[in-house]
């Protein structure tokens, strides 16, 4: 095959598999909901979310249930075959089991689910179809409907996997709203790397101050911008009013702008090239906010204030990295 043919077929299987997903996603309705509900009621009376599959599905249900405990919905898995030599005491009485099988008729989760039912737990199946065995034995189900398999035999698990993990991730993500999980809850359950620590610094955490950051009056000039900016090290200088209020910033962005038009701005006021009304961000959000706004905004630079509006430090994206927030 040419290079022309091999990248024509690999977006062609992209195209099955978004396909696919989207038919899954207009697929969600009551069943979706009943699940969701019974789901909700097993974690509240402090039960867990058991993820049982076969083949690739048991890959797939890995990941569905290492995403529902990540997001605050306790989650463990199962394998089935397993399970019938012993690890069936992975369950217990107010848990409830997720069982994925998009034919409905794998044998081993067959063979588990009255097994299950004997210990008192209900089962939820997320499958291809309502009309299988797997979904008769089900106390509720969560179709996912999928038109064709990516595969041109139409073996191997592509599309159906893929909209499978797409439904889990739909299913975590819901749960996370019906039971109000808060990222500070989340930041309890990442206490390691960038998400954690994001997560739990607040920008008086991470924020400069004092001579390290870059607070002038507004009718000081754009040297005096330099020299301070130069000596805290700082890509941008605030500029506050006499009762110490935010009234602009400027940054050596705006100096390489102004410089470019003309080289006798020196002596120019701050107040008459600075951004007014800047965005800022207060001492008590978390550093996840100050990141947002970074992205959001295509900015470097933010001026941290209190209630009152007053300067009480300055956040320089270059921080970030040493903080090991990014």
């Amino acid at each position: 095959m040419t290079n022309e043919a091999l990248l024509k077929r690999a977006r062609e299987v992209m195209e099955i598999e978004i396909e696919g997903t989207q038919i899954a996603c207009a697929s969600l309705g009551d069943d979706f909901l009943k699940s969701v509900h019974m789901l909700v009621q097993a974690l509240n009376a402090g039960g867990k979310i058991v993820v049982s599959g076969v083949g690739k599905n048991l890959h797939i249900a890995e990941k569905i249930s290492a995403t529902l405990a990540s997001t605050g919905s306790t989650s463990v898995i199962m394998n089935p075959i397993q399970a019938m030599h012993g690890d069936l005491g992975i369950l217990a009485g107010n848990d409830i089991l997720l069982a994925l099988s998009f034919s409905g008729e794998s044998e081993e989760l067959i063979k588990l689910i009255p097994a299950v039912k004997r210990l008192g737990v209900s089962v939820v199946s997320m499958v291809g179809s309502t009309e299988n065995t797997l979904a008769g034995m089900s106390d509720a189900l969560i179709p996912v409907i999928i038109h064709r398999e990516a595969c041109p035999f139409g073996m191997a698990p592509t599309t159906s996997t893929t909209a499978t993990l797409a439904v889990g991730d739909a299913l975590a993500m819901v749960l996370i709203d019906a039971r109000n999980f808060v990222k500070e809850k989340y930041a309890r359950l990442h206490p390691a790397g960038a998400i954690g620590r994001a997560l739990v610094l607040r920008v008086r955490d991470i924020m400069r101050t004092g001579t390290r950051a870059a607070v002038l009056p507004g009718s000081a000039t754009v040297r005096d911008a330099i020299m301070a900016m130069t000596s805290a090290k700082s890509g941008a200088a605030l500029i506050s009013d006499a009762q110490g209020s935010l009234c602009g910033i400027f940054t050596d962005g705006d100096l390489r702008r102004l410089l470019s038009e003309s080289a006798e701005i020196l002596t120019t006021a701050l107040s008459s090239v600075m951004t007014a009304e800047p965005k800022s961000v207060r001492q008590d959000a978390f550093a996840i906010d100050v990141l947002r706004i970074f992205e959001q905004y295509q900015i470097d630079d933010l001026p941290v204030v209190d209630d009152s509006h007053q300067i009480v430090g300055y956040v320089d994206i270059q921080d970030l990295p040493k903080m090991k927030v990014i």
